[in-house]
């Protein structure tokens, strides 16, 4: 299982469910982490061609920017995220730009016991063919 970062904040710092991580994981075949928990800044480098991330639900407005652009170049991007729709940057970067699946239920992030007080959604950004 790899860990992923949502932020510098102490309640916002989860790690990925392990089950959703491997079944997403199975149909991808990830080969890059740009948020992992210790710390790797991914906002300032090139991603990999099949990028997993679970961005600071605190401020994913950058990164979903970065997965939207990554994807421009030809890369996949699929992304863990709050299921916080009636935001800007859902609807900037996300919203008719990705595949969306929603996760019914809440999910139990890494080590906890209780289910998160949101839902979460996956984003896919799909490469473009333009960036191939």
């Amino acid at each position: 299982m790899s860990d992923f970062t949502l932020s510098k904040r102490s309640n916002d710092h989860w790690s990925t469910p392990k089950g959703l991580f491997e079944k997403l994981d199975n149909e991808f075949h990830f080969n890059d982490d740009p948020c992992p928990l210790n710390g790797n800044n991914g906002l300032t480098r090139a991603w990999g061609t099949r990028t997993f991330m679970n961005p600071p639900y605190s401020n994913p407005m950058p990164w979903v920017k970065k997965a939207y652009k990554e994807s421009q170049k030809g890369k996949l991007v699929v992304g863990l995220l709050r299921g916080d729709t009636s935001t800007r940057w859902f609807h900037d970067w996300v919203f008719g730009k990705a595949e969306l699946r929603f996760i019914k239920g809440r999910l139990k992030f890494g080590g906890q016991n209780k289910p998160a007080p949101f839902a979460s959604i996956i984003a896919i950004w799909k490469p473009s063919r333009e960036g191939k």
